[in-house]
């Protein structure tokens, strides 16, 4: 029989790793404390100490995610076509994140819905908006956001599509006019 040490940060990260691929596997709604305290091999008592609750946790799983950051770093006069490629790539698959898909599952949990509006606002609109300019830079942020954003709903819906050299084109299209400052 392996015996394991008592590490707060080992017991943490193998909390974090279960809850993320039973959130990725089930959704957050289905998952409950006691199956990711026992798939982790850890006492129930340690989420709430650690992370506070089941959504605290799930926020955690969260932060720790990748971003488009590396789509908004770069040239600001190639921002659009970046944009425009990176959400044709997300017409043709399923999410690489596990993350993403219990995203995709979980949005309308009221329980975590200001944990993921607080998660979008720092991990796409707000890093967006600090890169255009003009007075209304929050408002032409959030609009891009909706077009990337309802790229993933209509995939969910439909079911994925190879893009188009002409669909990237238009996706361009719609992030140019969605960043251009009035005036």
């Amino acid at each position: 029989m392996e015996v394991r040490l008592r590490d707060r940060e080992a017991t943490r990260e193998r909390l974090l790793a279960a809850a993320r691929a039973l959130f990725a596997e089930h959704g957050y709604e289905r998952v409950t404390v006691r199956m990711i305290a026992a798939a982790a091999e850890a006492n129930i008592a340690l989420v709430g100490r650690y992370f506070g609750s089941k959504a605290g946790l799930f926020g955690e799983v969260l932060a720790g995610e990748p971003t488009v950051r590396q789509v908004l770093e770069g040239d600001l006069e190639g921002l659009a076509r970046r944009l425009g490629e990176y959400t044709a790539q997300r017409m043709r698959a399923e999410p690489d994140s596990p993350i993403l898909r219990t995203l995709e599952r979980s949005a309308g949990d009221p329980e975590i819905q200001a944990l993921l509006s607080e998660r979008l606002r720092t991990a796409v609109v707000n890093p967006l908006a600090a890169r255009l300019e003009g007075d209304d830079a929050m408002a032409r942020a959030r609009m891009a956001t909706a077009v990337f954003l309802g790229v993933g709903s209509v995939r969910r819906l439909l079911g994925p599509s190879d893009p188009t050299p002409e669909d990237v084109d238009r996706l361009t299209g719609l992030f140019e006019a969605c960043l251009r400052a009035r005036g």
